[in-house]
């Protein structure tokens, strides 16, 4: 697999760079940066500092936050906004958005993994006003259109 060079910076002592925890993982694990543990209860949401702060190579590539397998399923733990979007032009602190859907209060430790960045590339499209657009078997049908068995 080819690896492409990302810069990051370490904003605040005692914040962990972004580390793939298997040589197969297609995203890096993010940790907290924080002086205690941050307790969440059911429904309450916090912004969690990394310390860190990426450079991506350019506008052809994006870094995605997903939520922590682990963490969303045993406890519910899992990002605010579903997923996180680093624009190539972002300098500041990445943080991670958490919400705790879970029925009991879950406590991140300080340096916990709490998140994944994911590096994918990316297009910018040219929108084109149309006044029809083309047709195809699926057609408007959304939501549920296709059925559940498959």
């Amino acid at each position: 697999m080819e690896r492409k060079p990302v810069k990051y910076t370490i904003l605040s002592p005692g914040a962990k760079a972004p580390a793939y925890a298997t040589p197969g993982a297609a995203a890096a694990d993010l940790c907290a940066l924080l002086d205690a543990p941050l307790t969440l209860a059911p429904g309450q949401r916090a912004m969690v500092p990394t310390g860190l702060a990426i450079e991506l190579p350019g506008p052809d590539c994006v870094a995605l936050l997903y939520a922590r397998s682990g963490l969303a399923v045993k406890h519910g733990l899992t990002l605010s906004n579903c997923v996180g979007v680093i624009d190539s032009d972002y300098r500041g602190e990445v943080r991670v958005g958490l919400i705790n859907q879970g029925t009991d209060p879950y406590t991140i430790a300080p340096g916990e993994r709490i998140a994944q960045l994911c590096i994918a590339p990316v297009w910018q499209a040219d929108f084109i006003a149309a006044t029809t657009l083309t047709d195809t078997q699926r057609g408007a049908g959304g939501f549920g259109s296709t059925g559940r068995q498959g």
